[in-house]
């Protein structure tokens, strides 16, 4: 059955709804202060007891029937996390992709939410979300279909913006660092009238550094706006406006090229880019919520996020190795020149109504997303050659001969309905069963070439059964089944290429435990999972201009979680995951996207990964000391070069003088030289950061 999806949309308006408030977005003052002098417990700094990711109502997370991770604010600060990739590794199966895609338990995903809903103004763009107006960091493992609709099966990543604050909370934070770094941030919040019944937001914030990597460098700047109106005690009005600019010279930033074994084959200063070469974004986000307790039973809430943003990329690109001298090696790389335009604008619709029926916790949601990403694309191959040993960046853009690759529109629109019921059974069994009604459409116009337009619908349910159990106060197993689904584009759906294609469609069962041991200073997660995504798109084996839908991908493994009071004073923080995700069904000659060859292991999904985030309190000097580690065993590229494991140091110093907090943090403490991913021989491998000093100073007044 097929219906207008426009008209659909108006059930949006019809079916107010939601979770409850987040208490925990609004942190005072003093409570900030504490985490720099109390004895430290791992349990009050890095855990966090709740969270709506997991059910999209306010949940503990022991009742929650699959993975959840929440980074809290404390964490972020004490890890001087500047965008999303610097906390990587306090996530489980999670490690960086490519730019700003992750690796989620085997599978590559760029989707985030923020605040429960689509709307990443960083999304199809080649730049890293920043973490500046950021609250928490929370992810769930594993399709996440039956909340939240079509995404990749690893999981989702959620964004918790920072909100105005009952409390004043205001300051001036001033940072320094190597390679020019440089950033200000002034931040004011707190209530408008006597009763606080109204309170704001202003955040401004800008950064800028130079880069290890030729001709690079880098600016951002943020300004983030917040009003809340607590309209009667029953409900709350919030509404936020965040504008985003970025700049990155000598960018698009890719990789150096390697050999099969993973060793550079340029020093790792070396740039494909020019210095004229950059990528500029500039994205705006308009968000408002509205929350309400209708009676002591029935809540709901209504948000609209309104999401746009443009990036301009020139840039040269490398496409491939050759021999300039005839000796038989490889010395230089040719390079191609891209100029592109991506433009993205969207606006999200999501609603949720809760009823909180004795041992019964019934949610009724529903969501629309309607995004138009526009696409202007030029190139040349009239670029010079670059050594790779003496590189000579003296390219004149001004001459070359620019062809029109592509000018195309994709519109794409989704709708989702939902029901889910959390039943507490008895006072130790929780059970959770959740259905999701999806629908999907997408126009794509080539401006170039009408024959190639195309549109797509699509309709699709989405499940999800778990349950929770505990134990005793000490051990709290539970075990999910949950499917997923992503739609194929509308340029893969024509009737000439094969199309129309089913959804790939993704299932996993999870089983997992939470455990707390000595007096509740000792928190250990484990969780283990097996993954099936179906429906993958290949090239037909008997024509190559045809596709067909048989790729099948497995991921399965497990992860350990662990929050430590090793003593009063010294807390730790520990992630390792084992995933290992490998192709079951593809085609000989043309294999599934993101394999790395004979080995049928997926690209960029290392086998191990071990994080560490340890953190010393020194009461009597107002001080805590923090050392931290990320380890990453061998992965492969597209290609099947090995990109090789790398393992990473950190370490910060933070102290409180009067209304002063000062902070020194040192990434990459020994300075490796590593690679954080691969993408294939032609771009080579992902640098990592050498080592950076971050100095900063923040007051507050």
């Amino acid at each position: 059955m097929k219906y207008p999806i426009l008209s659909s949309s108006l059930l949006l308006l019809s079916l107010p709804l939601i979770a409850a408030p987040n208490t925990s977005d609004d942190v005072s003052a003093d409570q900030q202060l504490d985490t720099l002098v109390v004895t430290g417990r791992a349990l009050s700094h890095y855990k966090e007891d709740s969270a709506s990711i997991g059910t999209r109502t306010d949940t503990d997370i022991d009742r929650t029937a699959q993975s959840v991770q929440v980074l809290t604010d404390t964490l972020i600060e004490d890890q001087a996390a500047h965008q999303v990739t610097d906390l990587y590794r306090s996530i489980s199966g999670v490690s960086q992709d490519n730019v700003s895609t992750v690796t989620f338990r085997g599978f590559h995903q760029d989707e985030q939410l923020y605040d429960g809903m689509r709307g990443n103004p960083y999304k199809d763009f080649f730049t890293v979300p920043q973490l500046v107006n950021v609250q928490q960091v929370q992810a769930i493992k594993g399709p996440a279909g039956a909340l939240y609709g079509a995404g990749e099966p690893g999981g989702v990543i959620n964004y918790v913006s920072k909100k105005p604050t009952y409390e004043p909370e205001h300051f001036i934070k001033l940072g320094a660092g190597n390679k020019d770094y440089t950033s200000a941030q002034l931040s004011s919040s707190g209530p408008v009238n006597k009763d606080a019944s109204q309170r704001y937001r202003v955040s401004l914030y800008q950064d800028k550094s130079d880069s290890y990597r030729n001709n690079v460098d880098q600016y951002n700047q943020n300004i983030d706006l917040g009003y809340a109106w607590d309209i009667n005690d029953d409900a709350t009005l919030t509404v936020q406006y965040t504008n985003i600019e970025q700049t990155l010279h000598g960018a698009r930033l890719r990789g150096i090229p390697t050999d099969d074994d993973g060793n550079f084959l340029a020093n790792d200063s070396w740039n494909a880019n020019e210095p004229g070469d950059q990528q500029a974004l500039d994205a705006e986000t308009f968000q408002a919520k509205l929350e309400q307790y209708l009676n002591e039973t029935v809540s709901w809430d209504l948000g609209v996020r309104y999401f746009k943003g443009e990036e301009a990329q020139n840039y040269h690109e490398s496409l491939g190795l050759t021999d300039t001298d005839s000796d038989g090696i490889n010395d230089a790389v040719r390079r191609q020149y891209r100029d592109q335009l991506r433009s993205n604008e969207g606006v999200s619709i999501s609603s949720n109504l809760v009823f909180d029926l004795n041992d019964h916790t019934l949610l009724v949601g529903t969501d629309y997303t309607r995004n138009t990403y526009d696409y202007l694309y030029y190139r040349s191959n009239d670029a010079e050659t670059l050594s790779l040993a003496n590189p000579i960046y003296n390219a004149d853009v001004s001459s070359y001969n620019l062809s029109l690759n592509q000018n195309n529109q994709t519109l794409s629109q989704q709708l989702g309905l939902l029901v889910q019921d959390q039943w507490a059974v008895t006072n130790r069994l929780d059970l959770v069963a959740g259905v999701r009604l999806n629908h999907f459409e997408e126009d794509f116009t080539d401006h170039r070439n009408n024959a190639n337009n195309a549109t797509y619908s699509d309709q699709g349910v989405d499940t999800r059964v778990g349950a929770t159990y505990q134990w005793s106060d000490n051990i709290k197993p539970y075990t999910s089944f949950s499917t997923g689904y992503q739609p194929q584009s509308a340029s893969d759906q024509q009737a000439s290429v094969g199309g129309p294609f089913d959804p790939e469609q993704s299932q996993q069962l999870e089983a997992g435990v939470r455990t707390y041991w000595l007096d509740n200073s000792l928190n250990v997660n484990v969780a283990v999972y097996h993954i099936e995504r179906e429906n993958v798109l290949q090239e037909d084996p008997n024509d190559s201009d045809m596709k067909i839908a048989l790729g099948k991908v497995r991921s399965q493994g497990a992860e350990i979680d662990v929050l430590a009071d090793i003593t009063d004073r010294w807390v730790a923080n520990l992630s390792y995951a084992y995933n290992d995700t490998v192709i079951k069904e593809a085609n000989a000659d043309d294999g599934i996207q993101f394999a790395a060859g004979d080995s049928r292991r997926f690209s960029n999904s290392p086998l191990h990964q071990l994080g560490l985030w340890t953190r010393y309190d020194l009461p009597s000097l107002s001080s805590s000391v923090s050392v931290g580690a990320e380890y990453v065993s061998e992965q492969y590229n597209r290609d099947h070069q090995k990109v090789k494991p790398y393992t990473v140091y950190d370490a910060t110093w933070q102290t409180q003088i009067d209304a002063w907090t000062l902070q020194a943090t040192i990434k990459n403490l020994t300075d490796e030289v590593y690679a954080t991913s691969g993408f294939n021989r032609n771009i080579g491998s992902n640098l990592g950061e050498r080592r950076r000093l971050y100095l900063s100073a923040q007051y507050d007044f």
